[in-house]
């Protein structure tokens, strides 16, 4: 269970720091779709610190498993919210959201397990 964590745990971390240097870049792409779903110009830093943050806990979870349970958790919610954002405003482009709300769910689970 700890290895599986583990590779997730770090493409996760990869994928979320990613996301959140689009984010705080403003990425064209990224900013388009946080504003087609209503999402404030002024929330853009506090959600790619979200990001931020749970990639460095994905991470940390490695060594402190309750950070890691904490972070995948946190991002479950967080991309939650982004699809319930998304299916809000009628938006079906919903799939990568949802992607992003399960493999966190995975590293939740594969965390819990393996402490």
């Amino acid at each position: 269970m700890f290895i599986g964590y583990a590779v997730l745990a770090a493409l996760l971390a990869l994928a979320m720091t990613g996301s959140a240097l689009a984010t705080f870049t403003r990425n064209p792409a990224v900013v388009g779709s946080m504003q087609k779903v209503g999402v404030p110009d002024g929330w853009l830093p506090w959600l790619a610190t979200a990001k931020l943050a749970g990639a460095l806990g994905l991470l940390a979870g490695l060594v402190v498993p309750a950070l890691g349970v904490a972070a995948a958790a946190g991002l479950v919610l967080y991309f939650a919210g982004a699809v319930i954002a998304h299916l809000r405003v009628k938006d079906h482009a919903v799939a990568p959201a949802v992607l992003l709300t399960i493999l966190p769910a995975i590293a939740l689970a594969l965390r819990t397990a393996g402490s």
